[in-house]
């Protein structure tokens, strides 16, 4: 190895076996050489066989590899540390000792720091084996991004590529008091310090790995831990980021994901006392920097949990995750271009939540608006030869849906439609008028808006979704209305004799009510051979029938 290798890879390790393994075999393994890589590996008072693994790589790459042992320090921050007073590449760059590299990580992001004089680079990240990771930072490569362009914000952990001389300049280093998240004030420092970012997203550098036993420690810390641990990172923030845009694109970050985990399912269950206790702590941060902008940029699902948590509403919280949980999401009420969450506590004089934090600002909602949407009834009705399609269908909109009517439309969902179904049309795009008569009711239970539509079929061989058109929020949804076990009405023939149709109606795979209206003999069939057709296809029919 040269005296002053391109990067120095830090590997903190506390009990990763069988994983470790993996991670050292990929940067072994790495394209940029060994001649130009170095592994400083420090093992935190491993229990397993993580320190003789260490022992056996340094041994086969001693040029390569160094290892120091220490007592368990608790978490990855004091050994992490520890290699970086001994590292002596240009670069540093951190890995988990249970992830692993792809093999060409290394060489490309070096390149790319090289070539752009990137202080910061940021090599594409994938989860495996449920592991999550953030990906809307890795779209395309970009040379220069920053806190508040760019989803930077949601990706901070240290498993980036670090000039060392900026570390060195600004003596980074990692707050071992944090068991949970010591790496966030260490990247957020560096990226605030840096001249420029960059971002390699052509190439997956970095795997991400859950372990089986989901033993990594952010999925170990109790929720006091997690909170403490968030209240001081964003207090860090705060003292190196002046009030503006910039604080609250890494502040956003910290409320819609480290608080919100707090006030997420599990919450109910907890112990009261430890309900309150956290309550307590979202709403002193909240009160602090839980900014106007940063409200209305989080989705109204987490904004109302942080609102209700902040004025105390521990009841009024827990029913909000609770009824989520078990019923979905609620219903909209919807009063003019403006539409509202109905949460709990949703203008309760009991408690001070503004009705902003309940509000859809700039949110597309297209699949709460899916999943709440189904059949109720439908039927056929028959005067003379018109043959009329009725339904009743339930939305989960409330107010003001005078205006909501229910179409039959022609071909699939367009690509563009959500997973749920539901899409919302181009901006300026008007409700469609309805083919047939809708009158609308609330719901019994009082939670939606039931639609009794009324559509004339047309003669022709079509099939055709049952769908309604809906504006939530000053945007016009086009909603596929989905059957959930309700019974479908039977075939029905209609049209002349001479020129017969029959109507149907199914759910089609993806349990969508669609309309199949079809033409029953091929035009221009005489009627006499229709009929020996029809007749010869009977008598085929019967049991013990012989005809061929």
């Amino acid at each position: 190895m040269s005296a002053s290798p391109d990067v120095s890879v830090v590997v903190a390790v506390y009990n990763t076996m069988p994983y470790l393994t993996e991670c050292l075999n990929s940067l072994i393994g790495q394209s940029i050489g060994l001649d130009r890589l170095e592994i400083v590996a420090v093992d935190d008072g491993s229990t397993d066989d993580s320190g003789a693994e260490l022992d056996r790589f340094a041994a086969r790459y001693p040029d390569t590899v160094k290892v120091l042992h220490q007592a368990n320090s608790g978490g990855p921050a004091a050994p992490s540390n520890r290699a970086l007073d001994i590292a002596t590449g240009r670069y540093v760059y951190f890995i988990g000792s249970d992830d692993y590299l792809g093999k060409e990580a290394l060489e490309r992001m070096v390149a790319c720091a090289d070539k752009h004089g990137s202080d910061v680079v940021v090599g594409k990240m994938v989860g495996t084996n449920g592991r999550y990771v953030h990906q809307a930072l890795y779209k395309e490569n970009n040379p220069d991004v920053g806190l508040t362009d760019s989803a930077l914000p949601w990706t901070l952990a240290n498993t980036k590529l670090f000039r060392r001389d900026l570390v060195e300049a600004h003596k980074l280093r990692f707050p071992e008091n944090l068991p949970v998240g010591s790496d966030q004030p260490f990247t957020i420092e560096a990226c605030v310090r840096a001249e420029k970012i960059s971002v390699v997203a052509d190439y997956t550098c970095y795997y991400a790995v859950k372990r089986g036993d989901a033993s990594n420690i952010t999925y170990r810390a109790d929720h006091l831990a997690r909170l403490r641990c968030t209240a001081e990172i964003m207090d860090f923030t705060a003292g190196l980021i002046e009030a503006g845009p910039e604080r609250d694109a890494v502040l956003r970050r910290h409320f819609t994901w480290e608080l919100a985990k707090l006030v997420q399912d599990d919450f109910p269950a907890l112990d009261r006392g430890l309900r309150t206790d956290i309550c307590a702590g979202v709403a002193k941060l909240a009160d602090a920097y839980f900014t106007d902008d940063i409200r209305d940029a989080m989705d109204v699902k987490r904004r109302v949990r942080i609102a209700l948590a902040r004025a105390g509403a521990v009841d009024e919280l827990c029913e909000a995750i609770t009824s989520e949980k078990e019923n979905g999401a609620p219903p909209f009420v919807v009063e003019g271009d403006r539409a509202y969450a109905r949460y709990a506590g949703f203008r309760s004089p009991l408690i001070d939540v503004p009705d902003r934090i309940y509000e859809l600002v700039g949110e597309a909602v297209p699949g709460r608006l899916a999943n709440g949407t189904r059949l109720l009834a439908s039927a056929w009705e028959q005067t003379g030869e018109q043959l009329t399609y009725t339904a009743s269908v339930r939305v989960p909109v409330l107010g003001d849906v005078d205006h909501a009517v229910l179409r039959l439309a022609e071909g699939a969902m367009p690509k563009s439609a959500d997973k749920a179904g539901a899409r919302r049309l181009p901006a300026g795009h008007s409700l469609p008028e309805p083919e047939g008569t809708v009158t609308r009711e609330p719901a019994e239970d009082g939670a939606a808006t039931v639609l009794h539509a009324r559509v004339p079929l047309r003669l022709s061989t079509v099939k055709r979704g049952v769908r309604v058109y809906l504006d939530v929020a000053g945007s016009t949804y086009e909603i596929p209305v989905k059957g959930k076990g309700e019974p479908m009405p039977l075939a029905r023939r209609w049209g002349s004799y001479e020129d017969p149709y029959r109507a149907s109606a199914v759910v089609n795979p993806k349990g969508r009510v669609v309309i199949d209206t079809a033409q029953m003999y091929p035009p221009g069939k005489p009627l006499l051979s229709r009929v020996k057709s029809a007749l010869a296809r009977r008598l085929k029919s019967r049991p013990g029938s012989k005809r061929k």
